[in-house]
Order: structure tokens, then sequence, then C-alpha cells
């Protein structure tokens, strides 16, 4: 029995050449089958990933656009603020022009009072919008004067500001323009 045994053994062990076949096959079906599923999923990844790089390019671009536009009209509500100003301005010189001779002391009061409060209404303006002069009192500060000349002046200390030739102005807390003063010896 030990021999039938062994041949019985044996006999098991020998594959046929048709089971080897079945098992190649349903090994490639599997791996087949695991390939397109791979694939399927690459190609749905691609698809995301172009999706979002157009959604991000899309993005990109309207931002630029909207930048653009934010840039060109920052100073619209400054514009529109200051047109009543240059309305008033139109009018003080429309009225200058329609006198006569023997009206102007008259007319002159008149346009003096109507400048004064264009005047004012352009200063409300200018700080409405975070502009407002350059204090020009006491001592030369170079952050904020420029100075354009010395003289001599014995009513003043060495490097005070004897007298503003042009007016400085700040925008919010940045110099604008820096005032043009003139400062003592």
């Amino acid at each position: 029995m030990g021999k039938e045994n062994e041949t019985s053994t044996i006999d098991a062990e020998v594959e046929t050449p048709e089971s080897k076949d079945k098992t190649e096959i349903e090994t490639e079906e599997g791996e087949s089958s695991e390939l397109e599923q791979l694939r399927a999923e690459v190609a749905s990844w691609e698809d995301k990933f172009l999706r979002t790089h157009a959604s991000f390019e899309n993005s990109k671009r309207l931002l630029a656009k909207d930048k653009s536009a934010a840039v060109a009209y920052a100073n619209e509500s400054f514009a529109n603020d200051i047109l009543s100003v240059v309305d008033s301005f139109e009018s003080a010189l429309a009225t200058i022009e329609s006198t006569s001779k023997e009206e102007s002391s008259e007319v002159l009061l008149k346009i003096k009072e109507g400048l004064d409060l264009t005047y004012g209404q352009l200063t409300k303006v200018l700080e409405k919008n975070g502009i407002k002069a350059v204090e020009c009192e006491g001592e030369f500060d170079p952050q904020v004067h420029q100075a354009i000349m010395q003289v001599d002046s014995p009513d003043h200390k060495t490097g005070d500001i004897v007298q503003v030739l042009q007016k400085g102005y700040t925008i919010k807390e940045r110099i604008l323009r820096p005032a043009m003063v003139s400062t003592s010896k």
C-alpha cells in the first residue's frame, strides 16, 4: 500500500494542461478587469484635474478683470464729489463774465462770497476722501515739509517755518505732496 499511496499523491499533484489554462485565463481576466478599473479611475482623475484647472484659470481671469476695473474706477466717488465744486467754479466764472463795469464792486463782493463757499465745499470733499492739509506751524519737519529757501528772521528761531509757499497734503497717513516752505537761518 505504500506504493499505491505514493502514486495517488503524485497523481493529485500533477496538473493537467486544461487546469493550467483555466487558472491563467482566470488570472488574466482578473488582471484585465483590474487594469480597466484603474484606467477608468485614471481617466476620472484626469477629467477632474482638467475641470479644476479650467475653473482655476477662469477664476484667475475674472479676478484680473475685476482688479483692473477696481483700479480704473477707484476714484469714482471722489470724482463725483468734486464735480459739484467744479460746477460752482464754472458758475462763478460765468458771473464774472456777465457783469458790467457799473455793477463790478457789488458783483465782486458776491463773487468773493461765492468763491469762499466753493473753497469750503472743496475742503470738505477733500477731507471726506481722506485728504488733509499738512500743518506748517512751528519747526521744520523733513517728513512733511520741503525747504525751498532760507531767510533771516529775527522773529523766528533757527529751523522754524517762516512762510508757506505751497500747501502740502496727506492722503490718509501717506504724504501726497510735501509743503514747500521757507525756513529761518
